[in-house]
């Protein structure tokens, strides 16, 4: 009897736990505005983010403009100030928030689903997006703020060595320059500009909803027309164009008076909708994606102690991202630290894991996964990236089949399709060495 009883137990967590991914309801609005919607009554609490492809990868000729954007939008709309604006979120106890990246831009609201409260944090909301008035303040004083950055980064090794890094992978592609621009290009940018762009990309063809919480669908059908009956229809962006393959390697050096010397080493990597993902992601969990457990780590740092960190991966985008591996090191061992990453990369394009690394790569990107959906902020990250990058309604219900379903000769495939070791560009900051001074 205890047995059977036992049996059951497992066979009904088992059964909970195949269903415990959300539900993810989908509809598109007579504007063109794509909805992606999970309904989770257990909080009275509703997230809403509205990502509009508008990010740094937009820019054109002037570096910094899609983050400048981004950036004032509540700084003043439909006839409030920042000050104003804040407190209308801030009289409800809504919490909004704003960012762009290299492939997005987007708004987002947290407000308790009370009716009048969530009604009063939408139009504050729809205020931002549809009627920012961008105020000449406000303008000088972010660009100020960026520019500020800017030149706070010349102290760090590592942001240095990031920048130098895009740029030596990415070339002439939108990709290669920095989100926030660089000094002289934010001094040539203007209101005008602010606006066009706005105008260009803050639009309903544009936009996607992603959108958690304790909602019918209904009243998420109601939330959405509210939040964009005033957005204009516009046009989609054009797709940005595709990312050229390195025709050889590379070294980039940086003099830097730190006191150690960063090493990126990597190349343009895959896209978001790559039909590899998954096989690389499982095996660069093996290669540096693991931490503790991982190659890298073991080779570099624990059995021969030549850096503290080590790591790799790949960050999928709309067009190629990178992949990239990185460490920290003494600058009088990074010529040593340098080749041993190289060889650790050369042999697992070349091997990939072992059956014993993929099974434990597995089991832990599986044995964790609940706890990256446990909480609405969770589920909503997951609905903007499936949203925005369009990929499969069914991405979380499948997530772990497809990495129990990884092998190690679909990792050796992948690996060789994607990295070619003869053609990495390395990016290395820190003091240079004598012998590489004049």
């Amino acid at each position: 009897m205890f047995a059977r009883t036992m049996k059951l137990l497992m066979l009904l967590f088992f059964v909970t736990t195949v269903h415990a991914t959300p539900q993810i309801q989908y509809w598109q609005t007579e504007k063109g505005v794509r909805v992606y919607f999970v309904e989770a009554h257990e909080l009275p609490m509703v997230d809403v983010q509205m990502l509009f492809d508008a990010g740094s990868g937009r820019d054109g000729s002037k570096p910094g403009l899609a983050l400048l954007t981004n950036s004032l939008l509540a700084d003043g709309a439909g006839g409030l100030n920042a000050d104003g604006l804040s407190q209308e979120f801030e009289n409800i106890g809504a919490v909004f928030g704003s960012s762009a990246s290299v492939d997005s831009a987007s708004v987002s609201v947290r407000v308790l689903s009370d009716a009048d409260k969530l009604e009063s944090a939408i139009a504050n909301l729809k205020r931002v997006i549809t009627q920012p008035d961008f105020p000449a303040d406000a303008f000088e004083r972010n660009r100020n703020r960026t520019v500020t950055g800017i030149r706070q980064k010349q102290q760090s090794p590592a942001a240095l060595a990031n920048d130098a890094f895009f740029a030596a992978i990415y070339g002439d592609h939108p990709y290669a320059l920095p989100e926030e621009g660089t000094e002289a290009s934010l001094q040539a940018i203007t209101i005008k500009d602010i606006r066009a762009f706005h105008r260009q990309y803050y639009v309903a063809s544009n936009a996607i909803i992603a959108m958690v919480g304790d909602l019918t669908r209904q009243q998420a059908e109601q939330l959405v027309f509210n939040l964009t009956d005033e957005l204009a229809v516009g046009t989609k962006a054009e797709l940005l164009k595709e990312v050229k393959p390195l025709n050889s390697a590379n070294i980039v050096r940086v003099d830097h008076p730190s006191t150690q010397t960063h090493i990126l080493v990597g190349q343009p990597g895959i896209k978001r909708a790559d039909p590899d993902l998954f096989s690389l992601y499982v095996g660069n969990h093996v290669l540096g994606g693991g931490g503790l457990v991982s190659r890298l780590f073991e080779e570099i740092r624990e059995k021969r102690g030549l850096s503290y960190s080590t790591y790799s991966y790949f960050m999928p985008m709309m067009q190629a991202g990178p992949f990239m591996a990185g460490l920290q090191t003494r600058t009088d061992q990074a010529d040593a630290a340098l080749a041993l990453l190289n060889e650790q990369l050369r042999l697992f394009v070349e091997t990939g894991p072992t059956e014993a690394e993929l099974e434990s790569a597995k089991q832990n990107l599986t044995g964790g996964f609940a706890l990256r959906i446990d909480s609405n902020k969770d589920i909503l990250g997951y609905l903007a990236m499936i949203g925005f990058y369009e990929l499969p309604l069914d991405y979380l219900d499948t997530y772990n089949d497809k990495i129990m379903n990884v092998t190690t000769e679909q990792i050796r495939n992948a690996f060789r399709r994607k990295l070619s070791t003869d053609k990495l560009v390395t990016v290395m900051v820190g003091p240079m060495p004598a012998d590489k001074t004049e």
